[in-house]
């Protein structure tokens, strides 16, 4: 076998993260899995294949809602109630058992839910509903049009935001990940597809990413600066989104915090080619976190080492895996070793619940 060490020395050289020095540079992106109850409590399951896990440079937990309304799809964590706090601390603590180290990601879906499934209507930016059909606890239904938030739900969301990283602290992790990505309520207000407010958080590009900056900012007086990163999409149209002028939003919401001592900066899908992704390495002083595009009908046998590598020479310090995670709780022993990795199996697995193509895929044999 190829001792992939020797030709990437890099991705597996020691580096600063925040407050912590990550033992190498393959970090294991969040991945929702829909294996916590009705209610949002993380479940022994989940302790389980977060531990299998623990050899990822840091683990950032699967998105987590902050409160009620925020909640996306059906058995979907939330880090809002003593219960889930203390599923979650059960999670962390087995991973802390394994060697290992853990953010939590906390999301807001903003349009992207349903009465059905939350039991409440989302709130959004602006009125304007999710085009295709969503699922939740009885299938996949018509998605409904959410209701604009005020200026108080506004400013009670931001208080979520930052209560629900003082939870996650609470509950064993070392900082958290405030999602800003994918289509979701923060991105939402980055975009003028789904932001068409008058008020100071629509409009132009400074009103748009206030509401951005305020959680960050939120959240990182409530657990410190060194403590929080922030995951964002930039030209990504998942759940409908358009961003409109992508140049122009991540070069200001960039400058917004790049003072602010944050741990990093996660980009996801990133393109080591795109003049955004080079503009924001080129502003961002701290941390940087790349989310390579692998295929989406395979995993590299490499597990993506090489597209980790394009990405750390465009400038990069990280590297987010999320597939190849999933399919290999022991990716990093594979990756040093140049073993060929397990391939995900049916991508429906991924969501049904249960052990099946969650805990089951196999590590190498003993002495391989």
């Amino acid at each position: 076998m190829t001792n992939t060490a020797t030709s990437t020395p890099e991705l597996f050289e020691p580096v600063a993260l925040g407050p912590l020095t990550l033992p190498h540079r393959l970090v294991m992106a969040p991945l929702t899995r829909n294996r916590a109850t009705p209610e949002g409590v993380p479940t022994p399951l989940m302790a389980t294949y977060y531990a299998q896990r623990a050899s990822a440079a840091l683990i950032i937990a699967e998105a987590s809602t902050p409160n009620p309304v925020g909640q996306t799809y059906p058995n979907i964590t939330a880090i809002h109630s003593p219960a889930q706090v203390e599923g979650w601390r059960l999670v962390t603590d087995a991973v802390r058992a394994e060697g290992g180290r853990m953010f939590l990601q906390i999301q807001h879906g903003g349009r992207v839910g349903h009465p059905d499934t939350s039991g409440l209507t989302p709130v959004a930016p602006s009125p304007i509903a999710l085009p295709e059909t969503i699922h939740t606890p009885a299938g996949r239904r018509p998605s409904v049009v959410p209701r604009e938030m005020t200026a108080e739900d506004i400013r009670t969301t931001v208080a979520d935001f930052a209560a629900a990283a003082r939870n996650a602290r609470d509950a064993g992790f070392e900082g958290v990940e405030v999602h800003s990505a994918n289509g979701h309520l923060l991105h939402q207000f980055l975009a003028e597809g789904t932001n068409r407010r008058t008020d100071a958080y629509g409009g132009s590009v400074a009103n748009r990413i206030r509401f951005v900056v305020e959680v960050v900012e939120a959240v990182a007086a409530e657990i410190g600066a060194e403590r929080v990163g922030l995951r964002i999409s930039p030209r990504v149209t998942v759940n409908s989104l358009h961003e409109g002028d992508t140049e122009e939003i991540y070069p200001a919401l960039v400058a917004a915090l790049a003072e602010r001592g944050l741990a990093y900066l996660h980009v996801t899908y990133a393109d080591p080619e795109d003049p955004v992704f080079r503009r924001i390495r080129q502003d961002w002083p701290g941390t940087l976190v790349a989310n390579p595009v692998l295929p989406k009908d395979h995993i590299p046998r490499d597990g993506g080492l090489a597209h980790g590598e394009r990405l750390l020479a465009a400038g990069a310090d990280v590297i987010a895996l999320g597939r190849p995670f999933l399919a290999n709780p022991d990716l990093i022993r594979r990756m040093r070793t140049g073993a060929p990795v397990n391939q995900v199996r049916d991508a429906y697995l991924m969501y049904v619940g249960g052990a099946k193509g969650y805990t089951d895929y196999p590590a190498l044999p003993a002495g391989v």
